[in-house]
C-alpha cells in the first residue's frame, strides 16, 4: 500500500507561500520586506489554484515562491536593515533623554549605509543585460529630477538624479547615440541606439508639477535608490570605453547661473601620470626620457609606412570619393533572393552621409519662448555646436545677440512680429554689421538670409533622417501630423501622410476626380435601375418595389424571370442580376462555414474570437471616421480657396 500524502505538503501549498508567512519567516517589517523585493527583483506570483496554494481558504492573499523567499534569507542587506533596526532604537532613546550631541554621533559614525553593488552584479550578470533594461532606469531619473523637494522627496535624491541625468545626456551627444524622438502629451520620448541595444526613455516638461498625495513615495524612492546604482554602474563602463574620465567635472557656479548641461565639462583620460614624490620622481624622469624619444621612433615609422603603403592610400582616396560603403553586386540565380544593400540616406546640405552631422554646418538661435533643454539635447547630439539663446534662458550660450549675422537658423513659437509691433532700436556705437542687421529687421520684420523655424522643424528632421523643407515649419503656419516614429502605417491604419490626405495640387486633382468618377457612376447605376423597372415591373409598380423588403424583391424577380424564360422574352439585365445572386449565395455560404467553424469551437476560443472581431471592427470604424474628417477637412479647404 503506498504512503499517504499529507495535506498541504506538496503541489501549490509548497512551492507558494503567502506574504504573511514571508515575512515571519524574515523577521523583518512589510515596509523592509518590500524594499528587499524591490532590490532583488522578486515580485508577487499568481499561482493557478489559489484555493489549493492557501490550504484549502478562499480569502484573497497575495502569494510568492517559496524558492524566493529562501533565496533571500542569505541576503547581506537583510543584515543591514536589522542593524539599521537597532540603529534607530539607540537614536530614538538619545532623543529621547535629550542628549542631542550624542544622537549626532551616533547618526554620523554608527548609522549602516546599505550598498546595492553585489545585488546589480547579481541581476545583471552581463553588460547587455543592464543596458536592456536601462528604459525603466533612465526614465525614472528623469521623472524625480523634475520633481519639487518636500518632506518625500529630499534634496540629495533630487540632485542626485539630476546629475545622473545630466550625465546620460553627455555620452549620448559624445557618442551621437540619439535615433529618434517625438512629442506626446506625457512628454518627450527619445531612444538611442548603444552597443547595439535600443534604450528607449521619457522626459517628462518643464512644467510646475504638483505633487501627488495618494502616491507612496517610500516605494518610489526604493526603485530610485536601486535604478540610480544601476545607472551610476553602467556610465562608469560607457564612459570608461570612450576614454573619458567619470564622473565629469561640475561646475557649480554655471549650474547656479542655469547653465544646464554647459556646466559638466568631459576629459579624457590621461594615461602614464603618477605622483611627484619619493619613486614617483625617479619614475616620472624616465618616463620623461622616453617621451623624448618617441617622437624620433613614431617619425620614423610614418616614414617607413609611408614608402610602402603609398598605392595602397591612393586607392582609398579614390574609394572614399565614390561611396562610403562597400557594394555587392547580387548573384543573378534563379529563385535567389536579392538583399538590399546598404546605404544612408541624404543627411545635411553638405552631402554628408553621416546622421550625427544633420545639423552640423548651422548656427541655431533659440527664442525665449522656446523650451532650450529638449532644443540643446536634440541640435547638439546631431552634430549642431553653434547654439545661441537669449540671457534669460541661462548662461553658456554660443550667442546671446539675436541679430548676430552668422545665425543661420532661429527656432520660434510664436506668430510673425510685424512691424508695427517691433520697438524702435537703440543706437549703438558698436559692430556696423549688428546695426545693418538691426535695421534690416526693423523694416522687414525679420533678418534676411535667416530661416524661421517651429520646433517642431527639429523633431520631424530627425525622425526621417534628412532635412526637410521649412516652409511648412514657418512661424504661424499649420504645422504636418506630427507622426511616432515607432508606429508601423499598413492598410488598415489611417495614413495622414498618404497623397489622397495630403491637401496638395495633386491629390485636389484626383478627389475631383474621384467625385466625378462616383457621380457617374451613380447617375449610370440610377438609369439601370430605372430600366430594370420599366422593363420587369412597369412604371406603376415603381413605389411599390421601393417599399418592398430584399427578399420579397428576390422572389419577384425569381418570378418574372421564370415567366419571361416561358414566353422566351430575354431580359436585358438578368445576367447582372444572376451575378449579384451568385455572389450573394457565395457569401452567404462562407458565413454559414464561418457559423459551423465557430459553433465546433470550444466556448473559450469563440469568446476571444468575438473578441478579436470586436476589436477590429472598432479600429476600422475609428479609421473611417478619421478619413471623414478628413475628407471633410478637404472640402471646406476647397471651398475657401473658391
Amino acid at each position: 500500500m503506498g504512503r499517504i500524502k499529507k495535506k498541504g505538503t506538496s503541489g501549490n501549498a509548497k512551492n507558494f507561500i503567502t506574504r504573511t508567512k514571508a515575512v515571519r519567516k524574515l523577521q523583518v517589517s512589510l515596509p523592509d520586506f518590500r524594499r528587499l523585493c524591490i532590490f532583488k527583483g522578486i515580485y508577487p506570483r499568481e499561482p493557478r489554484n489559489k484555493k489549493k496554494a492557501n490550504k484549502g481558504s478562499t480569502a484573497s492573499t497575495t502569494f510568492y515562491y517559496t524558492k524566493d523567499i529562501q533565496y533571500l534569507l542569505h541576503e547581506p542587506v537583510l543584515q543591514k536593515f536589522r542593524e539599521h533596526k537597532a540603529f534607530a532604537k539607540k537614536l530614538s532613546k538619545a532623543l529621547g533623554r535629550g542628549d542631542y550631541s550624542d544622537a549626532k554621533r551616533l547618526e554620523q559614525n554608527n548609522k549602516p549605509q546599505v550598498k546595492l553593488d553585489h545585488i546589480v552584479k547579481e541581476r545583471y550578470p552581463t553588460f547587455t543585460d543592464a543596458l536592456r533594461d536601462l528604459d525603466d532606469a533612465v526614465s525614472m531619473l528623469f521623472l524625480f529630477s523634475n520633481l519639487p523637494t518636500n518632506h518625500n522627496l529630499p534634496l540629495e535624491t533630487i540632485a542626485n538624479c539630476e546629475k545622473l541625468t545630466n550625465e546620460w545626456q553627455h555620452y549620448i551627444i559624445r557618442t551621437n547615440s540619439l535615433r529618434k524622438s517625438f512629442l506626446s502629451i506625457k512628454g518627450i520620448y527619445y531612444q538611442a541606439e548603444i552597443q547595439g541595444q535600443d534604450v528607449l526613455w521619457l522626459v517628462p516638461y518643464k512644467f510646475a508639477q504638483n505633487v501627488p498625495v495618494d502616491v507612496d513615495f517610500r516605494i518610489m524612492h526604493t526603485f530610485v535608490e536601486f535604478y540610480s546604482t544601476l545607472v551610476g554602474f553602467v556610465l562608469f563602463r560607457l564612459y570608461t570605453q570612450e576614454g573619458l574620465v567619470y564622473p565629469p567635472k561640475f561646475d557649480e557656479e554655471a549650474d547656479a547661473r542655469g547653465a544646464g548641461l554647459r556646466a559638466f565639462s568631459l576629459e579624457a583620460k590621461s594615461i602614464g601620470l603618477l605622483p611627484a614624490t619619493g619613486k614617483g620622481q625617479k619614475n616620472t624622469k624616465a618616463m620623461t626620457k622616453q617621451m623624448a624619444t618617441l617622437g624620433e621612433k613614431i617619425a620614423s615609422l610614418e616614414e617607413a609606412e609611408d614608402d610602402t603603403n603609398t598605392d595602397m592610400i591612393q586607392e582609398e582616396d579614390a574609394a572614399a570619393g565614390e561611396a562610403t560603403i562597400d557594394t555587392f553586386k547580387p548573384v543573378t540565380t534563379s529563385g535567389a533572393d536579392i538583399l538590399l544593400q546598404p546605404h544612408m540616406g541624404n543627411v545635411g546640405t553638405a552631402g554628408a552621409a553621416d546622421p550625427s552631422c544633420l545639423f552640423a554646418p548651422f548656427t541655431f538661435f533659440l527664442s525665449r519662448e522656446t523650451p532650450r533643454p529638449p532644443l540643446e539635447f536634440l541640435l547638439r547630439s546631431f552634430g549642431c555646436k553653434r547654439i545661441g539663446w537669449d540671457l534669460v534662458l541661462g548662461d553658456g550660450a554660443f550667442t546671446e545677440n539675436e541679430s548676430d549675422p552668422s545665425i543661420t537658423h532661429q527656432i520660434v513659437d510664436r506668430p510673425p512680429v510685424y512691424q508695427a509691433a517691433l520697438p524702435p532700436v537703440p543706437e549703438s556705437d558698436g559692430d556696423e554689421e549688428m546695426e545693418d542687421a538691426s535695421r534690416s529687421k526693423r523694416v522687414n520684420g525679420r533678418i534676411p538670409g535667416r530661416i524661421y523655424v517651429q520646433p517642431q522643424y527639429i523633431w520631424d528632421c530627425i525622425n526621417i533622417g534628412k532635412l526637410l523643407s521649412p516652409n511648412e515649419y514657418g512661424p504661424g503656419t499649420l504645422l504636418p501630423p506630427h507622426l511616432s516614429p515607432w508606429v508601423k502605417i499598413d492598410e488598415k491604419t489611417y495614413d495622414p501622410t498618404a497623397p489622397g490626405a495630403a491637401g496638395g495640387e495633386e491629390s485636389e486633382e484626383e478627389d475631383e476626380e474621384a467625385d466625378n468618377g462616383m457621380d457617374e457612376d451613380l447617375e449610370s447605376g440610377d438609369e439601370e435601375e430605372e430600366e430594370i423597372g420599366a422593363v420587369i415591373l412597369g412604371p406603376e409598380n415603381e413605389e411599390e418595389e421601393e417599399s418592398e423588403d430584399e427578399e420579397e424583391k428576390a422572389q419577384q424577380e425569381y418570378q418574372r424571370e421564370l415567366e419571361a424564360e416561358a414566353a422566351g422574352v430575354k431580359l436585358p439585365v438578368g445576367n447582372k442580376k444572376k451575378d449579384k445572386k451568385k455572389k450573394s449565395k457565395q457569401e452567404r455560404e462562407e458565413e454559414e462555414q464561418k457559423d459551423m467553424q465557430k459553433i465546433m469551437m470550444s466556448r473559450r476560443k469563440r469568446k476571444l474570437y468575438e473578441k478579436m472581431q470586436y476589436s477590429n471592427k472598432q479600429k476600422e470604424d475609428e479609421v473611417e471616421n478619421l478619413r471623414e474628417k478628413r475628407r471633410k477637412l478637404d472640402k471646406e479647404k476647397k471651398k475657401a480657396k473658391a
